[in-house]
């Protein structure tokens, strides 16, 4: 089974109210995620959340509540990213294999939800 993992901040929970605090996800989810991540479910892929408040045990059992009072079925939330067939986080840049551009895409970048 293919995994693809997903950043909890800014990817499920619409993080709009910026870090409250490791155990404080208050914000609801982003539009259309939860029917996002069961269609993926359903085609078979392991669906993992990965987020550092896992780090500590009080936010790992918050992001777990929160998937559950939101009726988000993941297989697994964890602190690190594990191994995957691809990413989904709002934070990241995908590499085109132009080292040149890092720099500026770097300087340049906001979320998809500061653009």
């Amino acid at each position: 089974m293919q995994t693809v993992v997903f950043d909890f901040d800014g990817v499920i929970h619409s993080y709009t109210s910026g870090w409250q605090g490791v155990d404080v996800c208050n914000d609801p989810p982003v539009g259309g995620i939860r029917l996002a991540i069961e269609q993926i479910k359903s085609l078979h892929y392991r669906v993992v959340v990965v987020s550092t408040r896992c780090s500590d045990p009080t936010g790992k059992k918050a992001v777990e509540d929160y998937l559950f009072k939101h009726g988000i079925r993941v297989d697994e939330v964890v602190a690190h990213k594990p191994p995957a067939i691809v990413y989904i986080d709002d934070r990241a840049i995908c590499f085109d294999g132009k080292p040149e551009t890092l720099l500026e895409k770097i300087q340049t970048f906001k979320p998809w939800n500061k653009q």
